[in-house]
């Protein structure tokens, strides 16, 4: 009898754990459980911790409570300006209500992920190419909101969608890098075009003050040399001021305008002597055809004439004083002639002809 009340207490209790057992469950924290009793839903959602169903009549579903973070496949879309692009995206979003996720739809992880692919494609179509590049956060809180409005009705919350790339066909990337550069040499140029205005006014300063210091000047081409000269090399460019060459020319200029200068005069010769004779030029001698014609004496004893005396003249005042002064004139008298000098013998001397037709020929003095 004992033993029988042994077995049976035995039995009760391996029973009693057993059903423990299967009626036992654990929701963690960031869960909650959804039971569900011969298939109609409880209204009492489970809570983390401990929870104990009846098995074989409830039954309990999980849901977990945390951000979900769903990369969104890239999307092949045209722009409303008719460029073709590829974007892709990210969503986060997360279960606010438990029982909605469990009944409303069947899985609500997959809804979501092909809800934000129609919204993607659909805001790619309803924006610019200019938008999808630099205006993304408006495009962020429109796709938020397409995603998000069927997405309550399922116990969903779309915390936050991005934008993560936009593939730009390489045609479309040259033009736009084309697009770039033009602009930056632009505004290049237009720095560059101020830079030029503020160094000319600042230069003109500069000028107005060192004007005022001529010693200023000095002092900045000094601190040049110094600069040039730092640098290793072996040769050094000296500037030289144009200010120097500007005061040598004011000091060759003249106060005053010089007179005209008269032509030299020539000064009259004394009365008694002859004018002097200019020195005729040199004539070669040239040799008689016929070696053994002697010189003409007849001509020679013309030429070698001396000349007649003249009488003495009075001097002619002048108005103008002579450029230097004259030598003193001889006594009154006759005036003397040198003598003429011996002729040579006339196979030594050769025959001199005239230069030309006509003219006598020169008489060797």
């Amino acid at each position: 009898m004992v033993q029988v009340l042994l077995t049976a207490l035995v039995v009760v209790v391996l029973a009693g754990v057993a059903y423990t057992v299967a009626a036992a469950r654990v929701v963690k924290q960031y869960e909650r459980g959804v039971v569900l009793r011969f298939g109609r839903l409880r209204n009492d959602v489970r809570g983390p911790g401990f929870t104990m169903v009846l098995p074989g009549v409830d039954r309990l579903r999980k849901v977990n409570m945390q951000i979900v973070t769903m990369p969104v496949p890239a999307q092949d879309g045209i722009t409303r300006d008719n460029v073709t692009v590829r974007v892709d995206a990210v969503i986060y979003f997360k279960v606010v209500d438990a029982s909605s996720a469990v009944v409303e739809v069947e899985d609500y992880r997959f809804a979501v992920s092909q809800m934000a692919q129609t919204s993607l494609r659909s805001i790619i179509g309803k924006s610019d190419l200019d938008d999808l590049l630099s205006n993304r956060e408006k495009l962020n809180q429109g796709l938020e909101l397409m995603i998000d409005s069927p997405a309550v009705g399922w116990g969903v919350q779309i915390d936050r969608v991005e934008i993560k790339d936009v593939s730009l066909p390489e045609t479309m990337k040259r033009s736009m890098a084309r697009q770039a550069e033009a602009d930056r040499e632009r505004r290049a140029r237009v720095i560059n075009a101020d830079a030029e205005l503020q160094a000319s006014k600042k230069l003109s300063q500069a000028a107005a003050e060192m004007s005022s210091e001529p010693a200023a000047l000095q002092l900045r081409l000094l601190q040049t040399v110094v600069a040039v000269a730092a640098e290793k090399n072996s040769t050094l460019v000296l500037p030289f001021p144009v200010e120097l060459l500007r005061f040598l020319e004011r000091a060759q200029q003249p106060t005053a305008p010089e007179a005209v200068e008269s032509p030299p005069q020539v000064p009259k010769a004394p009365a008694g002597t002859a004018p002097p004779v200019e020195p005729a030029e040199p004539v070669e001698p040239v040799e008689s055809a016929d070696p053994a014609d002697p010189a003409d004496p007849a001509e020679s004893e013309e030429t070698a004439e001396p000349a007649e005396p003249t009488e003495p003249t009075e001097p002619v005042p002048s108005s103008e004083a002579p450029a230097s002064p004259s030598p003193p004139s001889p006594a009154p008298g006759p005036a003397r002639t040198a003598p003429a000098p011996k002729r040579a013998p006339a196979a030594a001397s050769p025959r001199l002809r005239p230069a030309s037709t006509g003219s006598k020929p020169l008489a060797r003095h």
